[in-house]
């Protein structure tokens, strides 16, 4: 199993739908990459790959990286220096402890999906819609990296 088809096509909607409701109320951008092997510091990683992305380019720098290296079993969560300054030091432990709940369960879409409900929950408090706002991030789920 590798990263492209570690979700069904039934959970990538999930997740998609999940990233969509997230964003509805807010400025705030969400994404999901997953990757097959990490090989590095988890957290190293993500920040690669939020960079790679160019999250740190959303005008209210309020970007949200959900990453998951599949074969080695590691997951982050990222948040840009704008959603960081608003919210608790705990955060995001707090949301990455309900998802390896669901993960432990082997239902990685749900813990997704729960993790991006919980962020755009935090975006919307802190980031409301603006009238004019536009998608600044693809809602797509990104594959790719370390084989």
């Amino acid at each position: 199993m590798n990263a492209v088809n570690f979700f069904s096509k039934e959970e990538k909607d999930l997740i998609k739908s999940a990233i969509k409701e997230a964003e509805l109320n807010t400025s705030g951008e969400i994404r999901v990459h997953v990757e097959n092997r990490c090989k590095e510091n988890v957290l190293d990683r993500a920040a690669w790959w939020f960079g790679k992305l160019k999250m740190q380019l959303t005008e209210q720098r309020n970007g949200v990286l959900f990453y998951l290296a599949v074969k080695d079993r590691k997951f982050a969560i990222l948040g840009d220096k704008g959603i960081n300054a608003v919210t608790p030091d705990d955060f995001w432990d707090n949301i990455r402890e309900k998802m390896l709940d669901r993960f432990k369960e082997g239902a990685y879409a749900a813990g997704l999906q729960e993790g991006i409900l919980m962020a755009g929950k935090a975006l919307k408090e802190n980031f409301p819609y603006l009238d004019g706002d536009v998608n600044e991030l693809s809602d797509e789920i990104s594959f790719g990296g370390e084989e």
